[in-house]
């Protein structure tokens, strides 16, 4: 068996569907379709159902796929030792995207040389799917009932607030009731896990800006406030030259940041990462 079919096979299996899959690898999607059509035809049994937007292991397919990552794995195993770089274990960490860039910095910093690390980056449902299929063995998330089937640590709790330009008008206030921002210019955070519970603070104040921004990135975001494009609400974590933190009155959602541990890798909980990632976020 060819290994660039079992690479073919984990890539949609990570990715969920075909056409990006084949932009992982690198190749075309009918390319990467013949692949898993000749990987089928050796095995004797069809690995995927195919929808219009996803697709689904069958029971052969996740039969296999508890092999194919073992091959995976051994194989870059061998790669690593024959090179001489096999005395370092890699450690794959997912962390949330709604995390501070400077956190992460911080943490990065802090982690020392001895440790092979691979960072992935996602949503919170992504990052915990990421533990779920083994492809990350640590993650930096929120912790909420939806992480009570992984090993995990609480370290940090934070409300949110508003994020304005230091030169704004209300910039110097404690804080400000939620009707006092009627006529301001806002940007959404499409990823804010708070997103509902803000948009419904507003409306609920019969507040109903204009959004100039609607936008993933919260670096993007906090540099479009210090612009002067809008305000927003943001974690209290997030910080930044030019930006003022102002609490918004009633407005009370909280999130805990913490760590997960796939549940075969919770020896890595005193690795290089780990370690660095309880004193920042302690210190936060």
């Amino acid at each position: 068996m060819d290994r660039y079919l079992l690479r073919y096979f984990l890539a949609i299996v990570e990715t969920g569907n075909f056409s990006r899959a084949a932009a992982r690898e690198n190749v075309a999607q009918p390319t990467l379709s013949a692949g898993i059509a000749k990987l089928e035809a050796e095995l004797k049994a069809r690995l995927f159902d195919r929808t219009n937007r996803r697709v689904h292991l069958t029971e052969a397919g996740s039969r296999f796929l508890v092999h194919a990552r073992r091959i995976e794995h051994e194989y870059e195993a061998a790669q690593a030792a024959v090179s001489g770089a096999g005395r370092s274990e890699l450690l794959r960490a997912a962390v949330l995207s709604t995390v501070p860039s400077l956190m992460v910095e911080e943490i990065l910093a802090r982690r020392g040389d001895g440790e092979r690390l691979e960072l992935l980056e996602g949503s919170e449902r992504e990052v915990l799917s990421l533990l779920d299929r083994g492809r990350a063995e640590v993650a930096l998330t929120i912790i909420n009932p939806s992480t009570d089937r992984f090993a995990s640590e609480r370290l940090h709790e934070e409300g949110y607030g508003l994020a304005l330009p230091s030169g704004h008008r209300l910039a110097g206030e404690a804080i400000l009731p939620g009707e006092a921002l009627a006529d301001e210019v806002m940007m959404v955070r499409r990823h804010c896990e708070a997103l509902a519970l803000t948009s419904r603070y507003f409306t609920d104040r019969n507040v109903r800006p204009f959004f100039s921004y609607r936008g993933t990135s919260d670096e993007k975001v906090l540099g479009l406030v210090r612009a002067g494009l809008g305000i927003t609400v943001m974690p209290d974590s997030y910080r930044a030259d030019g930006v003022a933190r102002v609490k918004l009155d009633g407005f009370t959602p909280r999130r805990t940041l913490g760590l997960c541990y796939a549940t075969e890798a919770a020896r890595h909980r005193t690795s290089g990462f780990v370690q660095a990632a309880r004193e920042v976020l302690a210190e936060s």
